[in-house]
Parts: C-alpha cells; sequence; structure tokens
C-alpha cells in the first residue's frame, strides 16, 4: 500500500521498517524455525526422538521389571506354599491311614491273640490228662449212674467224697440227701461251674469242691467214697483206699469195677452198673472178683 494512500497518522509498513515479504511466506519460515529449534532441543537433551522414545520405555520397562519380578515371585511363593499345605494335608493324610491302619492291626492282634490265649486257657485242663500216665478224663455222669449211686448210699449218712466230681451233680445229689459233700477234681473250670451251680440251687453249705489232685489227699475222714474211674487207675487207687479208709467205710465204683475187690452190691446195667464195697469185708478180705467180673463182662 502506497504511502500516499494512507491516512495521515498512519506509517507504512517500509516506515515502520517491518519486513516486505509475504506474511505467509515469513510463517512458514517461522514454523521451520521453530521445528528446527525444537528439534535440535530435543537431540540434545536425548539424542534423538526415536532414541528416547525408546530410551522412555526402557527406563518405563526397567522400572516396571522389578516390579513384575517382585509379583511372579510372590505369587510364586503363594503357588509353593499352597502346594507344601497341600504336601503337608497329603503327608498327614497318610499318616493318619497307616495309624488307622497300624492300630486296626494292633487291635486285631490282640483279639487273635486273647483269643488263643481264652482257648488256651480252657482246653487245657480239658487235655492235660490225657497226657498224664493215668488218663482221667470228663466224661458226665448220667441219670441213671446218678440214681444208682444214691440208691447205693441209701440208709447211710456222714461225710461224702466224690474223686473227680467233674460237673459236681454227684456232690450236690448227695448234698440234697444230707451228706456233707466234698469234691476234688483236678480242672479248675470244673471246679468253679460246680461252686456256681451248688450256689444257685442253694446247696453251697453241703457241696464243697476243690482243686486237688486225688493222689495228694487223704481219704481218711471220709465215710462214702465214689468214684469214676479207669481200668488203668482201679489197682493203685484199691491200695491207696484199703490204707485210709475206716472199716465203717463204703465205696461206689461206677462203669468199672477194681480189680481184687468181692462187690457186696451191684445195680444196673449196662454201662449204668454201680458197684458197692465195704471196708470191712475188702480190708480183711484177699479174694478176688475177677471170676465176676468176667460173668458180668464176657469177653
Amino acid at each position: 500500500m502506497r504511502s500516499g494512500l494512507l491516512p495521515e497518522g498512519f506509517l507504512s509498513w517500509e516506515q515502520r521498517g517491518a519486513p516486505t515479504e509475504p506474511f505467509w511466506k515469513r510463517l512458514r519460515e517461522r514454523r521451520a524455525q521453530v521445528g528446527v529449534g525444537e528439534t535440535t532441543e530435543r537431540n540434545s537433551d536425548t539424542g534423538d526422538i526415536g532414541g528416547g522414545h525408546d530410551t522412555t520405555v526402557r527406563a518405563k520397562r526397567d522400572d516396571a521389571n522389578p516390579r513384575c519380578e517382585a509379583g511372579y515371585t510372590l505369587s510364586m511363593s503363594k503357588v509353593l506354599q499352597g502346594e507344601s499345605h497341600t504336601q503337608d494335608i497329603l503327608h498327614m493324610n497318610l499318616n493318619n491311614d497307616r495309624s488307622r491302619k497300624r492300630n486296626w492291626g494292633l487291635l486285631v492282634t490282640g483279639i487273635v491273640g486273647g483269643t488263643l490265649v481264652v482257648l488256651y486257657a480252657v482246653a487245657t485242663p480239658f487235655l492235660t490228662p490225657a497226657l498224664r500216665k493215668i488218663c482221667l478224663p470228663f466224661v458226665p455222669a448220667t441219670s441213671a449212674q446218678i440214681e444208682n449211686v444214691l440208691k447205693m448210699l441209701q440208709y447211710r449218712s456222714g461225710s461224702l467224697v466224690d474223686i473227680g466230681s467233674g460237673d459236681g451233680r454227684i456232690v450236690i445229689a448227695a448234698a440234697k440227701e444230707g451228706f456233707k459233700a466234698v469234691g476234688y477234681e483236678l480242672n479248675p473250670w470244673l471246679v468253679w461251674y460246680s461252686r456256681y451251680r451248688a450256689w444257685r440251687e442253694g446247696m453251697h453249705h453241703n457241696a464243697k469242691f476243690y482243686i486237688s489232685d486225688l493222689w495228694k489227699v487223704s481219704f481218711s475222714q471220709y465215710t462214702n467214697v465214689v468214684i469214676f474211674g479207669v481200668p488203668q487207675m482201679m489197682p493203685q487207687l484199691e491200695k491207696k483206699l484199703e490204707e485210709e479208709l475206716d472199716h465203717n467205710a463204703r465205696v461206689v465204683a461206677c462203669r468199672f469195677p477194681f480189680p481184687h475187690w468181692m462187690p457186696d452190691h451191684t445195680t444196673g446195667e449196662g454201662i449204668d452198673v454201680v458197684w458197692a464195697y465195704d471196708s470191712k469185708a475188702f480190708k480183711g478180705n484177699e479174694k478176688t472178683c475177677s471170676e465176676t467180673v468176667q460173668k458180668m463182662h464176657p469177653l
């Protein structure tokens, strides 16, 4: 714009000293200068834009790595702790199972061992007689034998002894008839059972039972003797009774007679036969009853 055309008081571009280049050109140059300056400043501070970005990312990564590693370590620690806890639980369960199995094993062993001990304790007294030189097993008396024994004791009184009393039925039956009855038995189970049975029937005052060997007992105090013997023991018992019994005693033998005594009375048939011997007869009589036995039990 020419100065002549300007109103009064206004200055032209030339008068003001302003550049005469177009505005857009100056703006472009200014932007270029600003861009170069910023680029130079950035390059001077960080090297270059790409390098700075990489450095920043790397720094962020470097700063984040410790945190990631710490989080990973913490997570792994928790996992390991969980696995350790699980292993501890499994180990405890395994120990409990082993302990339970061990306890069951001990219980079963104890039951089996206790059962064997009880069987041994119960069976031994019944089996040991077979191992002795003279075997005297327990064979319960029949009702007919008990009746025949009581028949041979009619009109008699005083004390009575049953040699090998077994289950105690002869002693208890004699006590009911008024005798002071005693039974000797080597089997403790039979003795305890006999005592219980006498108590249950109210005869425990007149019926007594003792655990003893017949060869270690003296029968001199008894006036009535009952014996359920076997052939092997009868000769030896015969001599013992001859030495110990008084002259007014009576001996009642069941199942097998004495080999050298002559019976004064007999009753019953077959296995229920009972022989009665009076001591005044066998003490002064040297006769044998072999012929009598052969007639009663022919071969």
